[in-house]
């Protein structure tokens, strides 16, 4: 599918040259730099050299002082204390952290995480009646909870304390908890809103630690669980969530936590080598996993593993899952594939909704997205699960995929997400209904421009633009993830410096020259098919990132081209 591209507006010259002046670089580095709104000496400063000392006092968020009373009066009067979770990566991160920490001060400590299945996403009856039949007086919910107004009446009608560390948008009443601790919340003047539920995590133990005069660095040693979270849950890499992570980074690739060095020794990375990319495809799928196939517990288990030959063993399991869930969702994809390019009728289409009773509803949302990668379109996959059909929804840029489903909800039992992501459940009668108001609700709404891929580019800039120090200045901006992007430039009217030619099945290797810049080593991943053009000599457009190779101990710098325009 050819991508369409898509310039930043180029930022006021005015201001470009004073911030290259301020800091002495080039006019491009200002740009990029602008483009994050970094735009004086004081900010630039604080984004190259990320410190701890700027993260916020956790006490600026609402209800933590009350929080952090109930915790301590806890401890004291020995309560049993439940420390609860949603069963992604985000929720068994902010369990393994939480209870890690307070474990070591409090010996009535267990942890809880929902059935998929049997119970479903947030707080459940299930849960709140296991924590009253085990004489649990305190629940600490992270990562879910925020809109569990009637589960939070039910649990106060038995007498059990909850407090709630969430960072979902709240509803319109927040739950009656002792203390409800969510940045998004309309009066909290937290500096910082868009901390992942471990970082909600985080700030309560950073804030127990605070309150008793204790060394910070025991909240520290968590910091590589808490950079897994921010990669995996996709929260903007910015402020304070881009200090969590660059020193979360840092640790992981030089100390991890038993749990997680124990996920790296089974990936195809090594220590010292691991970006928020690598977390969201080679530590985040396991950690999720275990939710999918089995029971998240188990996720928590491995992370809060205190040897290495423990969480060793955990780790085998949890990878075992991790096998299982890749080949439902290898089968399942292609069983997708196969149902759209065997119906005509699809290819005119403006949306993708499937159903097939015997889909595995662990992976479908997995299932989901790559369709939507390959097909571009919003797409719905839905499946059979305790007698009803429940489905999972991804969208495409700038398409509101939960406003869509409004319009739909009359033929669904239940909905909820967001305008990229969303979850339903309906009655099978109403399947191929919704097929039909689906596809009429966005074929009236999705603009043509919609449906096809972008490419989004920084700057137009030249191959002699390039060198040693530019890259390494890049190399400043990381950890690189959503509202810091990878810059992806733009070059014109380049030349193949040697003949192209394929790697793998469809990815292509090439090299460029523009006028009298050095050649470019290139890799473009999906893009063989564009060989023949390259190797008749004419020239053509690229758009790219910049990355060091290393390959066999020797480094250069090589083009990871996103798209080629002739």
């Amino acid at each position: 599918m050819q991508k369409r591209w898509v310039l930043k507006p180029k930022k006021d010259v005015g201001k470009i040259n004073k911030l290259r002046d301020e800091l002495g670089v080039n006019s491009i580095i200002a740009e990029l730099l602008l483009n994050r709104d970094v735009e004086t000496f004081e900010q630039a400063r604080i984004f190259f050299r990320p410190s701890l000392d700027y993260l916020h006092d956790p006490f600026l968020m609402k209800g933590m002082d009350v929080a952090i009373a109930r915790i301590e009066k806890a401890i004291g009067n020995n309560e049993k204390i439940l420390i609860y979770g949603d069963y992604d990566v985000d929720g068994t991160t902010a369990v393994a952290v939480v209870y890690s920490f307070f474990r070591d001060f409090h010996s009535r400590i267990e942890y809880y995480i929902p059935d998929r299945y049997k119970e479903g996403y947030g707080i459940s009856t299930a849960g709140i009646d296991y924590a009253h039949d085990n004489g649990f007086s305190l629940i600490i919910a992270l990562d879910c909870g925020i809109k569990a107004k009637d589960k939070i009446a039910y649990a106060n009608s038995k007498n059990i304390d909850f407090i709630i560390g969430d960072h979902h948008l709240p509803g319109d009443e927040l739950p009656e908890a002792v203390a409800v601790l969510d940045p998004k919340r309309s009066d909290c003047s937290y500096p910082y809103k868009e901390l992942s539920g471990c970082g909600i995590g985080f700030k309560i133990i950073q804030a127990f630690i605070k309150q008793n005069s204790m060394d910070m660095e025991l909240a520290y040693q968590y910091l590589d669980l808490v950079a897994v979270s921010i990669a995996s849950d996709i929260v903007p890499i910015t402020g304070e969530n881009r200090i969590l992570a660059h020193y979360g980074l840092i640790k992981l690739n030089g100390n991890a936590s038993c749990g997680l060095q124990a996920l790296i020794n089974l990936s195809s990375h090594k220590t010292g080598q691991f970006s928020v990319n690598d977390i969201v495809f080679q530590i985040g799928p396991r950690i999720n996993a275990a939710g999918r196939i089995d029971h998240a517990k188990d996720a928590v288990q491995l992370l809060i593993a205190k040897s290495l030959s423990d969480a060793k063993q955990f780790s085998v399991n949890i990878d075992d899952q991790n096998n299982v869930r890749k080949d439902f969702d290898l089968r399942i994809t292609e069983e997708a594939l196969s149902l759209l390019d065997n119906d005509v009728l699809q290819h005119s289409k403006k949306t993708t909704v499937l159903y097939k009773s015997d889909w595995h509803k662990g992976v479908i949302g997995i299932v989901a997205s790559r369709l939507t990668e390959r097909y571009y379109r919003p797409t719905i996959i839905l499946t059979e699960t305790n007698g009803h059909i429940a489905g999972s929804a991804r969208s495409v840029i700038g398409f509101d995929l939960y406003e869509a489903l409004s319009e739909c909800s009359d033929l669904l039992d239940q909905y909820g997400g967001h305008k990229y992501a969303a979850g339903l459940t309906m009655q099978h009668s109403n399947v191929a209904l919704f097929q039909e108001r689906f596809e009429e609700v966005v074929s009236k709404t999705i603009k043509p421009e919609m449906l096809q891929q972008e490419v989004l580019i920084e700057k137009d800039i030249n191959l002699i633009d390039i060198d040693s120090k530019f890259y390494r200045i890049l190399k400043q901006f990381e950890p690189f993830g959503p509202q810091n992007e990878a810059p992806i430039f733009m070059t014109k009217r380049v030349t193949a410096a040697a003949t192209a030619y394929i790697v793998g099945s469809t990815h292509l290797k090439f090299s460029v020259k523009q006028e009298d810049s050095y050649a470019f080593e290139c890799i473009g991943f999906g893009l063989g098919e564009h060989v023949n053009a390259i190797n008749e000599g004419k020239p053509f457009d690229i758009c790219y990132c910049i990355e060091e190779n290393n390959w066999r101990g020797k480094k250069n710098l090589q083009l990871n081209i996103k798209a080629i325009r002739f």
